[in-house]
């Protein structure tokens, strides 16, 4: 190709170029917004586990946070739920709590654990439509986790707390706080008199 030729072909070179820079601008489509809504089925509270020791939190008022993790891409997510609330993540994934526990400040050794459910939406075989499967019910538990584990390819689960008070652990009142009740006044002691000199005895 004579030095013309190939002058002649750089113009038809650049406008090919041109929709594709222009491809290149383009925003990125937006991310489709993940689903969170729980099946009918799964969406109804179910009733808490009763307290055993029957001190305490009372089981409705507790709060267990429960860990869950796509193992495919990493992410992660911490759920604060109370007991016979469902969250769904990750869009096939559904997590209930039935209960959450954990020992008083005086017994040994400490634990924390919480009644956990895991229903996946998945296929039973390449040929099926997926449908939501209980994958795990049972108790997690946070310092022996070896105990019970959720068996899953694609999500882990764990508990991380389970927030309750125990009698004796109500929270200090703070300095600035205007319903703490003011100090009494005490009265000072009073000065102890000295007694007087003794009168000389001229008897003597």
């Amino acid at each position: 190709m004579s030095a013309p030729e190939r002058l002649a072909a750089v113009p038809a070179a650049l406008l090919l170029l041109v929709p594709l820079l222009g491809a290149c601008n383009e925003a990125a489509p937006e991310p489709e917004p993940e689903a969170t809504e729980v099946p009918e089925e799964f969406a109804r509270p179910g009733a808490p586990i009763a307290g055993q020791r029957g001190i305490g939190t009372p089981m409705e008022e507790r709060v267990a946070v429960i860990g869950v993790l796509n193992k495919r891409n990493n992410l992660s997510r911490d759920l604060e739920m109370k007991p016979g609330e469902a969250r769904r993540v990750f869009d096939d994934v559904i997590v209930r709590v039935s209960a959450c526990e954990r020992t008083a400040p005086w017994e040994e050794p400490p634990e924390t654990g919480a009644f956990v459910q895991v229903i996946v939406l998945e296929r039973a075989d390449a040929d099926s439509d997926p449908e939501w499967r209980r994958r795990f019910s049972g108790w997690l538990f946070k310092n022996s986790p070896s105990l019970n584990v959720v068996e899953h390819p694609i999500y882990d689960v764990w508990v991380k707390d389970c927030r309750m008070s125990f009698p004796g652990e109500e929270a200090p009142l703070r300095d600035d706080d205007d319903d703490a009740p003011a100090p009494r006044a005490t009265a000072s002691p009073l000065p102890t008199p000295t007694p007087a000199p003794a009168a000389p005895n001229n008897d003597a």
